[in-house]
């Protein structure tokens, strides 16, 4: 099959500029700036008014299968993320059972290898008493080790010294980076009991930034820096969501190991949203205040933030409801992170060349990913068109994911995509989706 994207605005490796782009089979095999290339094509999109860019990587979602389908599914979020304009993920592993063993994780590639419309991976997930399973994981087939110090679900949180020192040294030594969730729970179990003994057994929402504290992160965050740079580690900070923990890239050396991931919601949201959107923003670590969302606002445009991720993470609406103790965190956000940064390019946040690199050239290089995250010659075709000036409203009969919910419900937008190619395949052409599973499972190194 061979298929031609003429006369869009290729954003692409810094460069923006009129052009197009021929598809043969998977592959892009040609990208020229001046002229159509000539030759008779299956298909043909007019990308006239468009802008053409790489597929979103998405290195940081929560997609609940197995064990919580009732919440979301494979087949739901990655139609969910093909209608944003992703064409890659990476899953995090405190599913039901948990991706610590390497039958768990073998189980979720099969069940990718079904269902998924877009690529995949899946992080192996480190806990107190599984290290030496690192050692036998395929460097070439998962992105990394994901770590939570501090604030887990299940038997995942890592707290004990020893065994970090052991999960820092052993991804190092198998070149695997890890990816950790940094809160201090001991600081955080002091904040709530504080706070229960003060407000009752479920404290307003208003106080789950103080709870989940700056404290909290940094102190967490400092002790992953701590240990990356003894054992040589590399090291990609998840979900950061304070202005301090961006002064730990000014530790001697830290800016050869660490890198720092921000998230949808800590760059759209503060902690005022409270008041107006309750639960369905509540997600740990807490949103913090608008002088925090600020700077990481800042430092996606300067590069103190490398990448952005969503950390979509579906629950069933009942399960947002209550106050800091009791409503669940997470909310769903893959189908319109593309379209929300978009939005702070057109504020001026950072230009649309930088969003690029943030969201699909610099996950590719981070991790390591073979053959994607850029639009060149060989490389898979994985591509998003996305067109300016062309309003529309989140309702939920256009949300895809299976929660049907979304906090940006009622917000509108001024991006659409319009086409999403995965492998190229065309899956989304206009709001026609191609249902049938195209994901192939992601290379590393």
């Amino acid at each position: 099959m061979r298929k031609l994207i003429s006369n869009g605005t290729i954003v692409n490796e810094g460069r923006t500029f009129k052009g197009n782009i021929v598809i043969e089979n998977d592959r892009i095999i040609e990208i020229s700036e001046h002229t159509t290339p000539r030759g008779t094509y299956d298909e043909c999109v007019d990308a006239t008014g468009c802008f053409v860019l790489p597929g979103v990587i998405d290195a940081h979602v929560h997609f609940r299968e197995p064990g919580m389908e009732e919440k979301a599914d494979i087949e739901s979020e990655t139609r969910a993320a093909a209608y944003g304009g992703v064409t890659s993920y990476f899953e995090m592993p405190n599913t039901s059972p948990q991706t610590t063993s390497i039958e768990a994780l073998n189980d979720k590639f099969q069940r990718a290898s079904r269902s998924s419309h877009i690529n995949y991976s899946f992080f192996f997930g480190a806990t107190n008493a599984n290290c030496e399973l690192i050692r036998h994981l395929d460097v070439h087939s998962v992105p990394g080790v994901k770590l939570f110090m501090g604030s887990s679900t299940g038997n995942m949180l890592v707290d004990r010294l020893g065994v970090l020192d052991e999960i820092f040294a052993t991804s190092a030594a198998v070149g695997l980076p890890i990816m950790t969730h940094c809160e201090d729970s001991n600081i955080i179990n002091a904040n709530m009991k504080a706070a229960k003994e003060r407000y009752g057994d479920d404290p307003d929402l208003t106080l789950h930034h103080k709870i989940r504290s700056e404290e909290a992160c940094y102190r967490s965050s400092a002790l992953a820096v701590d240990l990356a740079l003894k054992h040589k580690t590399q090291l990609h900070i998840a979900h950061l969501s304070t202005a301090r923990e961006l002064e730990l890239l000014n530790v001697p050396n830290a800016k050869h190991y660490v890198t720092l991931e921000a998230v949808i919601a800590h760059l759209l949201f503060t902690n005022d949203d409270y008041t107006t959107l309750g639960g369905l923003i509540k997600c740990n670590p807490s949103i913090k205040t608008l002088a925090d969302r600020t700077e990481l606002r800042k430092a996606l445009a300067d590069g103190r933030i490398s990448t952005i991720g969503t950390d979509h993470a579906p629950h069933l609406l009942a399960q947002k409801q209550g106050g800091a103790a009791k409503a669940t965190s997470g909310m769903p956000m893959i189908q319109f992170s593309l379209v929300a940064i978009l939005e702070l390019v057109d504020k001026g946040v950072l230009t649309i060349e930088r969003m690029v690199e943030l969201m699909a050239h610099a996950p590719a290089h981070r991790f390591q990913v073979n053959e994607r995250g850029f639009l060149r010659p060989n490389y898979k075709a994985d591509i998003a068109i996305v067109r300016p000036n062309s309003p529309w409203q989140v309702t939920e009969d256009i949300i895809q994911s299976k929660c049907k919910w979304s906090p940006l419900q009622g917000h509108c937008f001024n991006w659409k995509v319009e086409h999403t190619f995965c492998n190229g395949v065309h899956l989304l052409n206009k709001d026609v989706f191609n249902a049938t599973p195209r994901g192939e499972k992601l290379s590393f190194r």
